[in-house]
């Protein structure tokens, strides 16, 4: 069996790549540049392209068994994967899309995401889809590790809003094992999976887990949500670059919780609890022995 991943050089690609060669199945990644290829394992075989040109598809999918699509599906390069795809007649095809979909925000990729979605359940491929939240593990995610760096560092946090709204962020090791449990079978075929952490947590109990973790008493102050968005749409608007975007401050202030249990029963996996994640993470980070 030979294996093609794209987005292989990615924060979530990284694991399932090596998490693949572990198993001894032989992994073809689909790299831009030379630089990204040193990224990977010894063991990945590389092909050189992009996913907007169809003659570096073709030659990537050439003697290829299973896809795994790690790539985000946010840039409109679906409808060509599965031309692709379908024309090599893979047996089994793993596309990572993410909860996002379900956003009540009018976010710019989520029409996109959502065609994209609706490309792959109408095409004739033998395909999974599975919809991650938010993906956490090591200093290189871009959430919980800045969220943990700031509580290191500050005895305050400012929330925006009432930090109750759910949460439930998965740890990318338990993803790649989802992943690639889900692209070596053919069962489960045609369908789409939520997968997620273990249990749902409020944004205050996230930040009580770390700063636990962190034996650190850390005091949240909050704010009301709507004038702060007010005010970072004006300074966006205007050029200026902010550490946090008006939308983020939105997507924190509604639930974000979703059940695995059909890709976990499907796929033999058991996330594990936030508070097991974040130790891992903090003593990654070298802030917890």
């Amino acid at each position: 069996m030979k294996v093609l991943v794209t987005g292989g050089t990615g924060f979530t690609g990284r694991f399932v790549v090596s998490e693949l060669t572990k198993r001894g199945v032989k992994v073809r990644c689909l790299v831009r540049t030379p630089a990204k290829a040193t990224l990977l394992p010894a063991e990945a075989e590389i092909t050189f392209g992009d996913l907007s040109d169809r003659a570096s598809l073709d030659k990537a999918f050439t003697g290829v068994d299973h896809l795994i699509n790690v790539a985000s599906l946010g840039f409109g390069h679906a409808p060509l994967i599965i031309s692709a795809a379908e024309k090599a007649a893979v047996k089994r095809a793993v596309f990572i899309s993410t909860t996002a979909v379900f956003t009540q925000l009018n976010a710019p990729s989520k029409a996109m995401r959502l065609a994209a979605e609706k490309q792959i359940e109408n095409s004739q491929l033998n395909y999974v889809v599975l919809r991650p939240t938010m993906i956490y593990g090591t200093s290189a995610d871009r959430n919980i590790s800045r969220l943990i760096s700031y509580l290191a560092k500050w005895p305050i946090i400012p929330v925006v809003g009432s930090g109750n709204y759910l949460q439930q962020p998965i740890y990318v090791e338990d993803l790649s094992q989802f992943i690639c449990n889900a692209g070596l079978t053919t069962q489960a075929s045609r369908r789409c999976f939520n997968v997620s952490g273990a249990e749902a947590l409020t944004y205050n109990e996230v930040i009580d887990t770390i700063s636990s973790l962190l034996q650190k008493n850390v005091r949240k102050i909050h704010f009301a949500a709507r004038p702060i968005v007010s005010l970072l749409k004006l300074v966006e608007n205007a050029g200026v670059k902010m550490p946090i975007k008006a939308e983020q401050v939105k997507r924190l202030n509604e639930d974000k919780a979703f059940d695995h249990q059909e890709a976990a029963t499907e796929f033999g996996v058991t996330p594990r609890t936030f508070a097991a994640g974040a130790k891992l993470e903090l003593q990654q980070m070298g802030l917890l022995e």
